[in-house]
């Protein structure tokens, strides 16, 4: 207990086995795939950080016939079918690819990536070459592939004709293993040249259409693409999202999962705060964590065990989807963002078959994106406090904290470009004449287009306040030490030698505004915030309490 080594930012199944790293056994899942086996097609759709690589990596070494992975099983579950083992254990040829790389910012650099990838996998099978059931024609389209000397139609066609290939050489069919695969598109979208790489991807599917060589094909990512758009023509094709049951005790982690990796690790005492930071997804009947945080604070125990969690996921991406949502003028989402970061819930229809050039059209679309993104989770039918829901309709909430803060972080960093980006200049005006009656009506205004994310609480609103005054061109001191203590905002225009002092003050009773303000003016007063200022040689400086109560806001002047 204590002695486990935890295999952080670690994909590779054979490398941690092998290197005795600690292994959640999720070799259940090759049993799971092969009761069905004769699916042509399995779609795997999960989160980000959510173990797919991983499980992938598994299978690859589990199936391939070209290694010998007995020891890398040993003491997993799936040895417990010595049946499945001898029939499927290295008995088949393996063709393992993930697109996660393929990215560029036009489709020329996206299509070299993607060439790239045909190319080293082509490499990685050159074995091939020297088969004697290829012939000479099959043999120069290899080389051409291998030395990326193919034209686009050869390498949209490379992996249905190195799976034939294969299949001839090795006379059996062959196990496609497909990672990431709409990385691609996704990328596309963002970059505006989807319709290009949609054709490319389209190319490459085929593969997985009638293809007499294929055993068949696991295939993940995280959106399942509207099977018209890309596997059109596919037999058979059978989809696992983060709404099924089947398939979800193998991507992420389980309560019991986590509650044995603390007590290997001898850190059972965060079972609590691990709890509440990286739980709280319900992926169809399954409560689970996400891995990568669960693997990362444990890591950090093991070497600190006054570690506290942090948001591991949330370094992972951009988290661009949020702030795609937010820049929707046409979608009326601020109160329902509030709800969320309140700790409730919202009710939307989901959509699971995406179509990516669509995909920011309607607001139901974006809700789907962010719940199967990982964003957000639904709400248990039995937690709902007995709100009905329509046919099709989720309640949709935050999952834990760390994805809370995610949200804060992004409505934070949207409302200071929004406000850097607007006309202030009435509100400048107003600051440096000291307009009470204007400067109320303007930040009430303001305030109640912004969205709440810290319950309301003084820290929201001196964030508020900062923000708005923030990048026009003025000094501003946040909480800065001036005189007997600490200012909340002090904005300087050195150019005309004024400055304003500002104390913010909160209040849970709106009739109490008025005293809030009179109590902001007076500690202005008492702890001489104004005075200092003055004494570095500003002529003019202004003082303003300001009082809060939900939305709105009192703007009170005092005298110099």
């Amino acid at each position: 207990m204590g002695e486990i080594k935890i295999p952080v930012g670690r994909s590779g199944f054979a490398d941690i086995r092998k290197n005795g790293y600690y292994y959640v056994d999720k070799s259940g899942l090759i049993m799971e795939l092969l009761k069905t086996d004769a699916t042509q097609v399995t779609l795997i759709t999960r989160p980000r950080r959510f173990g797919k690589t991983l499980g992938m990596n598994m299978l690859s070494e589990f199936f391939d016939i070209r290694k010998d992975s007995s020891e890398l099983f040993e003491h997993l579950s799936v040895v417990g079918d010595q049946e499945l083992c001898g029939k499927w254990m290295n008995q088949y040829p393996v063709l393992f690819l993930s697109f996660r790389g393929i990215e560029g910012l036009n489709f020329a650099g996206a299509y070299a990536k993607l060439a790239a990838v045909i190319s080293e996998l082509y490499k990685e099978h050159y074995y091939l070459m020297e088969s004697d059931r290829l012939n000479a024609l099959d043999k120069e389209i290899f080389y051409r592939l291998a030395a990326k000397k193919a034209d686009q139609e050869e390498v949209e066609n490379g992996l249905m004709k190195l799976s034939k290939m294969m299949a001839l050489h090795f006379e059996k069919p062959v196990i496609l293993l497909l990672d990431e695969y709409d990385v691609p598109l996704a990328k596309a979208s963002d970059k505006g040249y989807y319709r290009e790489m949609l054709n490319a991807m389209k190319g490459l599917m085929q593969v997985v259409k009638d293809n007499a060589a294929l055993k068949f094909a696991v295939i993940t990512g995280c959106l399942r693409i509207a099977k018209e758009s890309i596997f059109t023509g596919t037999n058979n094709f059978v989809s696992d999202t983060i709404s099924n049951t089947r398939l979800n005790e193998y991507f992420g982690f389980t309560q019991a999962e986590v509650d044995q990796i603390l007590w290997d690790a001898g850190r059972t005492e965060h079972a609590a705060e691990i709890k509440e930071w990286y739980d709280g997804y319900h992926f169809g009947e399954f409560d689970i964590y996400c891995p990568w945080d669960v693997m990362n604070h444990v890591s950090r125990l093991l070497l600190d065990p006054s570690s506290k969690p942090e948001d591991f996921w949330a370094n992972t991406s951009d988290n661009a989807v949020i702030r795609s949502f937010l820049n929707h003028t046409d979608f009326d989402v601020q109160e329902k963002f509030e709800i969320l970061l309140a700790g409730g819930d919202v009710k939307s229809p989901i959509i699971e078959d995406i179509m990516y050039d669509i995909l920011e059209s309607s607001e139901e679309n974006l809700w789907s994106l962010l719940y199967l993104t990982g964003y957000l989770t639904r709400v248990r039918s039995n937690d709902a406090n007995g709100d009905l829901l329509l046919p099709g309709q989720f309640a949709l909430k935050i999952p834990n904290v760390e994805v809370r803060n995610i949200f804060r972080k992004s409505v934070k960093a949207w409302f200071l470009e929004k406000s850097a980006a607007s006309d202030r200049s009435g509100l400048f005006g107003a600051l440096w004449n000291a307009d009470e009656e204007k400067l109320t009506g303007l930040i009430s205004d303001l305030l109640f287009d912004t969205i709440s994310y810290y319950d309301y609480g003084e820290s929201f609103y001196h964030a508020f306040l900062a923000g708005l005054v923030s990048n026009a061109g003025y000094q501003v001191e946040s909480n800065y030490e001036n005189g007997l203590g600490r200012s909340d905002i002090v904005i300087k225009d050195r150019k005309n030698r004024q400055a304003v002092v500002i104390e913010a003050k909160w209040t849970d009773r709106e009739e109490e505004l008025e005293k809030e303000c009179d109590d902001a003016l007076r500690q202005i007063e008492n702890q001489q915030y104004a005075r200092k200022v003055e004494r570095t040689g500003y002529h003019k400086v202004g003082r303003l309490g300001i009082a809060f109560w939900k939305k709105k806001c009192l703007v009170k002047s005092g005298n110099a």
